[in-house]
């Protein structure tokens, strides 16, 4: 009888004597082994689709996909008429993986991710507060609770992977995607990063912490380019990535879409391979977010095709292309197919993917039960924690002659605004399950024999321009386009557009067009549809004329910013009018959109006259306003958009009890009207329990608690403001405004007060490593249970570089009752006391540096001086 092969010759395993099988297959086997053998056996098309992955509602056969896939991202089929449950989705994902397991040469399992941010973007799935609310709750240990409950909805239903948490900061609150992260300071940052990708990582569940290493530029705008030096400024940007790593575990990383240092972050050698490998060793994969690597090419101007950008992005460090369509596989496969990228660089990064799903398990565990997928679907457990945490991310912003908590014996109570019914979740949401608007809340927590009085006054957001249905314009638009500025000769494009609605930041109408050098003309008819009267509008830049039954009505024939113009003449419902609208651009971005502009009418007034009477008939008022943000949704104006504000006043006018909250995820301005608001809470975006936690708030049953992630200004001229700077080289104040926040970071009021004493220090030897430990002691002088969140900072005088005036070196989140004293200590590692030098090292060194402890980077009640180098 012969003996079994020995594993590893001739990189084989066994299934029993004289039974063989490829030892990548081999379960026993170590895995770089298994990484080896299977990388031996692959083609260059089958690696070139281990670094593709897609979001996209892929058939596996339709699409040609016989070489594999890194993985996906389903969006469902086009035929789903409904979303799918937990459990269908579970099948669909088994079903995918059957394909690529079973059908394809070597069997490569694929790895399914979604976005996971604050609950997975599915249907049937939990939706907690948005990652600014959790941030707030100062709370480590719920933000674990929270993603482990998130990390086991994902893994039931065969998502191994999330493109989440975003761990960037927010330094800049004009930037729409504020609400996705964890705010402006990097000690926060990490340690809500690190206890959510822990969570996932013990749970199998790859987490992908975005977007190194920074994605919001200047003017507070989204993808902006980055300068980083390596100084302070940059540290703090890269700490929270370090953290993910070396702390939490992270075994994925998403590159930014902006530049650094004049590359596209996902091509820079120096953030992918020195920093993010050299440096820190990591040892995972680095994705690119969805279209990024082409985005080199078309926005970036730094590669000539998208083959070069993949060759780049590949040969800088980058692991997988992230597209949103299998289409797109052929722009970059040239670079893989001629060898422009090298052997070496390709096949390092196919080994970090190989490597990751075999750690997962998914060449012995490749399918999921859709029976569990069903059982760990939302439960009354999960919807007891959002309602947990939404109450724990609740900031209360002011409260005057202690209007709040109401009575919960209160006879009425005017419940005003739109956002109080809305129950909105905020950016990357799933529809959440059973979501709880502020209204429902506050009805479910009143006595029957309360009065409820909605109105919901006024829109989020002014009226104005509505868009044209594509069938106002009949068979569509004859539209022409040339390749100059002034309509000149024969168009190089003629087509039919259905609706004439443009824009294009990235290039022009065609591929064939010179970026910012165009010129269009469209002509047609629209109907004006039945009901009001309406104007049309022209919304554009640069230049363009209407022409209306061959009448010029509107003309801004000139190079100018973007402009809205409505044409004088209402339009006569159902009747159909010959339009022809030219437009040019000479530079930068296009823009041309034909719209309605309904009738101006008073109806915002009207809102605000019933909301006032509503107002008057109560004995309290809750008005509840919210904001407009996002993704690519970057505000100029922190103001309340709308005639909210005009609403506000108006109700507060009346002299009734006034608690504004606000829903949304970054800072508003409020000089128009913070004096006139009796108290402010905070919601963010509560989550799909929030309308319960929010009432619980105003009514007393829990004690808000939260604390400011971000610093709010006064004003837009502040910005970019945060407690975390530099310097100064003279002063912070304006001529005609303090430099100083409106509400700082780290503010939060509670319906008690807290008494801070008994400062002590004890160190060992921080040259050494060794740490210090901070004590104080928190009385709760008030008449209410709650939580105190107790914050110590650092300020340094040793000498080098600059460094920050203010650094929040500790925190942590108690609970006292009514009475008690609880005395507080906490532990500052060597680390927090390393200096920046002017090579970019970080180390401690000898020098004064004062410890201070409060409630807020403004409000610090304990201070003391620590010197390193000397006894104690």
């Amino acid at each position: 009888m012969r003996r079994c092969l020995v594993a590893g010759i001739a990189l084989l395993g066994t299934l029993g004597c004289g039974r063989r099988q490829p030892l990548y297959h081999d379960a026993t086997a170590p895995i770089d082994l298994r990484v080896t053998d299977l990388l031996n056996r692959m083609t260059r098309e089958e690696k070139f689709w281990q670094l593709f992955a897609l979001a996209d509602n892929i058939d596996p056969t339709r699409d040609s996909l016989q070489h594999g896939l890194f993985g996906v991202q389903w969006r469902g089929s086009a035929s789903d008429s409904v979303h799918p449950t937990a459990r269908e989705y579970a099948h669909h994902i088994n079903a995918l993986q059957r394909y690529f397991v079973e059908q394809t040469r070597l069997g490569i399992p694929i790895i399914p991710f979604e976005e996971g941010l604050h609950g997975l973007t599915l249907p049937d799935a939990s939706v907690f507060p948005q990652a600014i609310g959790l941030a707030a709750s100062w709370d480590t240990s719920l933000m674990s609770r929270v993603s482990t409950t998130i990390a086991a909805e994902a893994r039931s239903r065969g998502v191994r992977q999330v493109l989440s948490p975003v761990i960037n900061l927010a330094t800049d609150v004009r930037w729409g995607r504020t609400e996705e992260t964890y705010g402006e300071d990097p000690l926060l940052t990490g340690a809500m990063g690190v206890a959510f990708i822990r969570s996932f990582e013990q749970a199998g569940v790859i987490t992908t912490p975005k977007h190194f290493v920074a994605n919001v530029g200047a003017g507070g705008r989204d993808s902006y380019p980055v300068e980083l030096g390596r100084g302070a400024v940059a540290e703090a940007l890269m700490h929270p990535f370090e953290d993910a790593v070396h702390e939490g575990g992270a075994r994925s990383l998403m590159a930014a879409y902006n530049s650094v240092n004049g590359e596209p972050a996902s091509a820079s050698r120096w953030l992918l391979t020195d920093v993010l490998r050299t440096e820190w060793g990591f040892e995972g994969f680095v994705i690119s977010d969805a279209g990024g690597v082409g985005g080199a090419n078309v926005l970036h101007n730094t590669a000539t095709s998208y083959a070069e950008a993949g060759a780049r992005a590949i040969g800088a460090g980058l692991d997988v292309i992230f597209q949103t369509s299998v289409r797109h596989g052929r722009l970059f496969w040239p670079a893989f197919a001629d060898g422009t990228i090298p052997d070496r660089a390709l096949d390092k990064a196919v080994a970090r993917v190989l490597r990751a799903k075999f750690q997962l398990g998914l060449f012995e565990h490749p399918y999921v039960s859709e029976e569990s997928a069903g059982s760990a679907a939302p439960s009354d457990a999960s919807r007891a924690l959002a309602r947990e945490a939404a109450a724990a991310s609740l900031v209360l912003l002011r409260n005057e002659r202690h209007t709040l908590p109401l009575s919960p014996g209160i006879r009425s109570v005017a419940v005003i605004g739109e956002d109080a019914a809305a129950a909105r979740l905020g950016g990357y949401s799933g529809p959440g399950v059973g979501r709880v608007s502020i209204l429902d809340g506050i009805r479910a927590a009143l006595p029957a024999s309360a009065v409820v009085r909605y109105e919901a006054g006024v829109p989020r957001t002014a009226p104005g321009l509505l868009p044209i249905a594509d069938s106002a314009f009949g068979p569509g638009l004859s539209a022409e386009y040339f390749d100059n500025i002034t309509l000149a000769g024969a168009p190089r494009l003629a087509r039919t557009d259905h609706n004439l609605s443009f824009s294009w930041p990235f290039g022009g109408p065609d591929s064939s067009f010179a970026y910012g050098w165009y010129s269009a003309r469209w002509a047609g008819t629209v109907t004006a549809p039945a009901g009001s009267p309406m104007r049309l509008a022209v919304t554009g830049d640069d230049g363009y004329r209407l022409y209306l039954d061959d009448v010029l009505v509107l003309d801004r024939w000139q190079k100018e910013s973007a402009h809205t113009d409505v044409a004088a003449t209402p339009l006569v419902p159902g009747r159909a009018y010959r339009i022809r609208v030219e437009y040019f651009e000479s530079g930068g971005t296009g823009q041309i959109a034909l719209k309605w502009q309904p009738k101006e009418d008073d109806a915002w007034q009207g809102g605000i006259a019933r909301a006032v009477n509503a107002a008057r008939g109560s004995d309290a008022v809750v008005l509840v306003a919210g904001i407009e943000e996002g993704e690519f949704r970057d505000r100029a104006s922190l103001r309340l958009p709308g005639h909210q504000e005009e609403l506000i006043r108006a109700v507060a006018a009346t002299g009734r009890p006034l608690a504004v909250v606000l829903v949304g995820g970054s800072a508003i301005t409020m000089s128009e009207w913070v004096d006139r608001a009796d108290a402010i809470l905070l919601a963010w975006y509560p989550g799909e329990q929030g309308g319960h936690a929010v009432a619980d708030a105003l009514f007393g049953k829990s004690n808000p608690a939260g604390r400011l992630p971000i610093t709010f200004p006064m004003a837009e001229g502040q910005l970019p403001l945060s407690y975390w700077h530099l310097p100064t080289g003279r002063g912070d104040d304006y001529a005609d405004l303090s430099g100083r926040p409106l509400f700082p970071f780290g503010h939060g009021l509670s319906y008690s007060r807290f008494e801070y004493s008994d400062l002590s220090v004890a160190s060992g030897n921080l040259l050494s490593g060794e740490s210090v430990t901070v004590t104080f002691r928190i009385t709760n002088r008030g008449p209410h249970d709650g939580d105190e969140v107790p914050q110590v900072y650092l300020r340094s005088s040793v000498g080098g570089i600059a460094q920050p005036v203010l650094a929040l070196a500790a925190f942590t989140r108690v609970h006292l009752k009514a009475g008690e004293s609880q005395q507080v200590s906490l532990r500052l590692p060597a680390q927090r006391f390393e200096v920046i030098d002017a090579t970019g090292q970080r180390a401690v060194k000898p020098g004064r540096f004062v410890i201070l402890v409060g409630t807020s980077s403004a409000d610090l009640r304990l201070r003391t001086e620590f010197v390193i180098g000397q006894n104690h």
